[in-house]
């Protein structure tokens, strides 16, 4: 699941809900027939699929979570999907579709939650889960392919001494994929976005007739962070370890929001770092299944991947603030990991179908919960320590039922006036703080707007 957008998301009032295009024409079939066999002689059939199954599959994603998107789902299907086995074939493939003015979107292997990897224009999807290959293993980096998942990255760092400095909720997701549609997960309280310091370098596929690589640099490769692949493709990428810790997981819970939230701020100066800390209200842990015994019914639950040195002055913070250490599992992170970020939203409804998902941040979501109830409807509070330049601080979910799209809207207008300012996670269209280097880097590596047409606004 791709995490919460922290920083630089704050929705501007008055901003529609996604729309599907209205200027799209389908690709002409003999374009689509020439850039196929390009494509068959470049990497061969098996490396292809035109079949009406495998075109659907790489055309629609997790975002069928939306209320609000899922009546415009699939909204666009591709007309050819290849799987390029390395960083140079993404390039070619990048450089055959070029060739032939066929709009191209790159994908890798994970859920997608806001229409990110749809084709709205139709033309080819690239699919990078077949480029796996983990180049090398250095001192505090690690470089590899495009689609190398976080299993086979964590697993290859670990064997140095060294773990990821951040990896999504999702672990089964590539590394291309995430960077390119997330923003940070795990190992976000410690170390920020995937945009502050995460990427040393990426190998960028430019949407031009003749394949190349640019190796693009930090900071200018944030250009490619939660672009959506707009900016140019991401066929490799070297990223930020950190050394390993012994991780364990702690349980907790509260009678109250505000004490569990005291004690998670306590949490996050400990060291090192927790790798994750998540709080959910009572309402929230009832939609849980199979139900947890360190979750009990009616408490707030605050959970934390912590050092497993830490654990008894973690423990001394939760007696402090009025709690109560309900578990510590060394084979807990995983789970604690499969209850963060947008997976909550999975899980929640699942059971409770009626409500949606408004990504926020602010204060008011903990010290002005009352006003916040006020003004939305049934809302239940899910928080996620991430740190903001060098602040720690809380970002989450808010779930609020869901009765039509303008009011949604309008509720998101509302929050901010009780300091709750939303990361609008039901459009397509990139609304970040960064647009201006992206476009900067689009004109750079996509001069004719090929890449993942209809997902950044034109001005």
């Amino acid at each position: 699941m791709n995490a919460i957008s922290p920083a630089g998301s704050r929705r501007a009032p008055g901003r529609e809900p996604a729309r599907l295009p209205e200027d799209v024409r389908p690709v002409p079939a003999s374009t689509v027939d020439a850039l196929t066999d390009d494509l068959v002689a470049a990497f061969g059939a098996k490396a292809l699929r035109r079949d009406d199954a495998g075109r659907l599959s790489a055309s629609t994603d997790w975002a069928h979570m939306s209320p609000v998107l899922a009546p415009l789902l699939p909204g666009g299907v591709a007309d050819v999907v290849v799987f390029p086995r390395d960083a140079d074939g993404v390039a070619r493939a990048v450089a055959l579709a070029h060739r032939h003015r066929v709009p191209v979107t790159p994908r890798g292997q994970g859920t997608g939650n806001y229409g990110q990897g749809i084709p709205l224009y139709g033309g080819m999807v690239l699919d990078t889960s077949r480029a796996t290959t983990i180049h090398r293993v250095s001192d505090g980096a690690i470089s590899a392919d495009a689609g190398a998942s976080f299993v086979a990255l964590e697993k290859a760092a670990r064997a140095t001494g060294q773990e990821l400095a951040i990896l999504p909720s999702t672990v089964g997701s590539t590394i291309g994929g995430f960077i390119a549609g997330g923003s940070g997960g795990t190992g976000s309280l410690a170390n920020g976005a995937t945009w502050t310091g995460y990427l040393h370098e990426l190998r960028v596929a430019a949407c031009t007739d003749w394949p190349r690589l640019h190796a693009v640099p930090y900071p200018d490769n944030t250009a490619m962070a939660h672009a959506f692949g707009v900016s140019g493709v991401i066929a490799g990428a070297t990223v930020a370890l950190r050394p390993a810790v012994e991780w364990t997981a702690l349980f907790t819970a509260f009678d109250t929001l505000e004490q569990a939230a005291a004690a998670g701020e306590a949490l996050f100066e400990l060291s090192p770092t927790p790798r994750l800390v998540s709080l959910d209200e009572a309402g929230i842990v009832a939609t849980y299944r199979p139900v947890d015994p360190a979750m009990p019914p009616g408490s707030v639950s605050l959970r934390a991947i912590v050092a497993v040195g830490s654990v008894a002055e973690a423990t001394a913070i939760v007696v402090s603030c009025g709690g109560t250490v309900t578990g510590v599992r060394a084979n807990g992170p995983a789970l604690l990991t499969s209850l963060s970020y947008n997976h909550v939203t999975h899980r929640v409804r699942k059971l409770r179908p009626d409500l949606t998902h408004l990504q926020c941040m602010g204060r008011g979501l903990i010290h002005r919960r009352a006003e916040v109830a006020a003004t939305v409807p049934d809302s239940l509070v899910h928080l996620e320590g991430f740190r903001i330049g060098e602040t720690r601080t809380w970002v989450g979910m808010l779930f609020t039922r869901y009765v039509d799209t303008p009011s949604l809207y309008a509720g998101m207008d509302a929050l901010a006036e009780v300091e709750v300012y939303v990361d609008d996670p039901h459009t397509w269209v990139l609304h970040h703080d960064r647009l201006d280097l992206v476009r900067a880097a689009a004109r750079r590596f996509d001069p004719d707007g090929l890449l993942n047409p209809g997902k950044l606004p034109r001005r």
